[in-house]
């Protein structure tokens, strides 16, 4: 029954906008494990195949098939009542060596380790400190200073800013570049982003209470320049990009990932050039729980990704089955939905409309988008309290 209610609030949302179109990608679900090991799966090319691969908690598949799996560190499955000690997943060749590691985002709060692929050999992994404390639900993963390297960013120690890595020095702790003064930042705070805000070709820091503005010379511990605006209550990931297409880039971030709402916020200038923002729902955070309109609470996660290959970036998003357990939270035991928001620019505007992935997966704390089947269409990864999950792409029909 909850499945074909699901199926009428999104015949119901597509409705109210007229006909999407009807030549769309779909998604084959499967599911790697049942088990409980982490709440954000991610990819590289591990045996450097030329085949994507997946890490979800403590195993690597390998792609195309993903039907072999490979030990990265001890397996541990989590109560899906509680919490993991993975909360995202990232790659990338720390070492230089061309073989991509490892790097786990803890539980908030704990020590963040990198893992160094074995580059083929028959041997472990080998485990590596790279940072005393990882704080922030929502850490992301892009290249802030401009180095072509990926950074990490999040808060630790009451400030918010992102630490850098050197190929070079591998072995040694990142280290952590402040772009705010001490605030009120903790191990569970909601919320960041990164991306060029005010056009000036350089990478600013987005929090929910607003965006630090990268100087035009980075000083080591003098804070970025901060613009105040509420981004949400309790944002997940906030995306920057050109929603609109008109030149300047906006944000999309769910209004509070604990609770409802997706919203967007367009980046409007006066004729002074100075910055200020209109918010457009998605999804309203204030849902009538009698009506009909879609709904889904603990919007955790968010991707961007062109799923309908027209050139622009749609959005995928879903629930974080059980983010608090199961009492916690509003709907706790609805449908762990996963969908993709496909974003169509008229004259009118721009609408987003929801496409059903799935209905019993979710997100986590993170999803990732990349084409592991290389048919040119990106599928998505998730790792959650559910288990395991590829949601690969099919072409349209």
């Amino acid at each position: 029954m909850r499945c074909f209610w699901t199926a009428l609030l999104v015949w119901g949302f597509t409705a109210a906008f007229g006909p999407a179109n009807e030549s769309l990608p779909t998604f084959r679900t499967v599911q790697l494990s049942d088990q409980f090991y982490c709440e954000g799966a991610y990819f590289a090319d591990f045996n450097r195949d030329g085949h994507l691969d997946v890490v979800s908690g403590p195993y690597w598949y390998e792609g195309p098939e993903f039907k072999v799996r490979h030990e990265i560190r001890e397996p541990q499955a989590f109560r899906p009542e509680a919490y993991s000690d993975n909360f995202l997943t990232f790659t990338a060749d720390f070492n230089g060596n061309g073989w991509p590691d490892v790097f786990y985002v803890p539980f908030p709060g704990k020590e963040g380790y990198w893992y160094e692929n074995p580059a083929g050999r028959d041997v472990p992994w080998r485990r590596h400190l790279a940072l005393e404390s990882v704080e922030n639900e929502s850490p992301m993963w892009g290249d802030v200073n401009g180095n072509g390297r990926p950074d990490l960013v999040f808060n630790t120690g009451g400030r918010l800013g992102y630490a850098t890595w050197d190929p070079d020095r591998p072995y040694e702790p990142w280290e952590f570049h402040p772009v705010s003064p001490p605030g009120d930042y903790h191990r569970f705070t909601h919320g960041t982003g990164f991306g060029d805000i005010d056009g000036d070709g350089r990478i600013d820091v987005l929090e929910k209470n607003g965006w630090w503005q990268q100087p035009a010379e980075l000083k080591e511990g003098e804070p970025w320049i901060f613009h105040p605006f509420r981004f949400g209550e309790a944002p997940a990931q906030m995306l920057v990009y050109d929603v609109n297409g008109n030149g300047m880039n906006d944000v999309i971030t769910a209004w509070h990932s604990h609770n409802y709402g997706l919203v967007w916020y367009e980046q409007q200038r006066d004729d002074d050039g100075s910055i200020h923002w209109k918010q457009h729902i998605i999804l309203t955070p204030t849902p009538d729980l009698d009506s009909d309109e879609l709904r889904i609470s603990q919007l955790h996660a968010l991707e961007l990704a062109d799923i309908d290959g027209d050139g622009v970036m749609d959005l995928i998003t879903g629930k974080r089955f059980w983010a608090h357990g199961p009492k916690g939270d509003p709907e706790p035991d609805a449908p762990a939905v996963i969908y993709w928001f496909q974003l169509i620019r008229n004259e009118q505007g721009v609408r987003w409309v929801p496409h059903l992935i799935h209905d019993d997966s979710g997100v986590g704390t993170q999803v990732a988008a990349a084409d592991l089947n290389s048919n040119g269409i990106p599928d998505i990864i998730v790792g959650n309290k559910k288990g395991t999950f590829l949601h690969l792409s099919q072409p349209p029909q």
